[in-house]
């Protein structure tokens, strides 16, 4: 009927119109796009024993000393606390192993050989990886070559996790903290049979 406003779903058009605007606006407002970035900046992390992409020496893993390797990484942003980390090996059989799990790192690197401490001295926080131990876990493929990724979080905060936190549990409390991000990969073939 002329004049009068066309329905839609029992409401007319043009106030129908206006409220999916208002909706399409209220998941789009700038505070939410200040507070979580759509992505973190980049950081670069690097290692003084093993080049990116290169063979991860043995003393690193479990044909060696099994002891973590030392990595460094930019500094995060101006509002960055504390920086977390975790390494993973994506090719493993059954799905990604985690090797290490670790956050509230206060400077932008880690010696070589961290102690398998829940607490370390300097505050840097370590929970499980996938053999159930805290601390770092070194390469230790069943056959063939496999990925080990070091991935650096620069986070807006410290964590207040228990030491029986896990790489899942890391990321759902780092989630909506992450300023800067970056990784490290090398590679690791095992050469004698356990």
């Amino acid at each position: 009927m002329p004049g009068r406003a066309r329905r839609v779903g029992g409401v007319p058009r043009k106030a129908s119109a206006l409220l999916l605007a208002l909706a399409a606006a209220a998941c789009g407002t700038e505070a939410t796009s200040r507070e979580e970035p759509m992505s973190a900046a980049k950081i670069q992390v690097k290692s003084t024993s093993f080049d990116a992409r290169a063979s991860i020496p043995a003393q690193y893993t479990c044909e060696g000393r099994d002891v973590s390797p030392p990595l460094a990484w930019d500094a995060g942003p101006p509002k960055t606390a504390s920086y977390a980390l975790i390494m993973d090996d994506p090719d493993a059989p059954g799905g990604t192993w985690v090797h290490w799990v670790a956050w509230n790192i206060a400077r932008a690197e880690l010696a070589e050989s961290v102690a398998r401490d829940a607490k370390l001295a300097d505050g840097t926080c370590q929970g499980k990886n996938s053999w159930g131990k805290v601390g770092y876990g070194g390469p230790c493929p069943p056959s063939g070559e496999h990925r080990y990724f070091f991935r650096v979080y620069a986070l807006d905060r410290k964590l207040e996790l228990s030491s029986s936190t896990d790489a899942d549990d890391l990321r759902a409390a780092m989630r909506g903290h992450v300023l800067a991000e970056g990784e490290l990969y090398g590679v690791y073939t095992k050469t004698k049979k356990r």
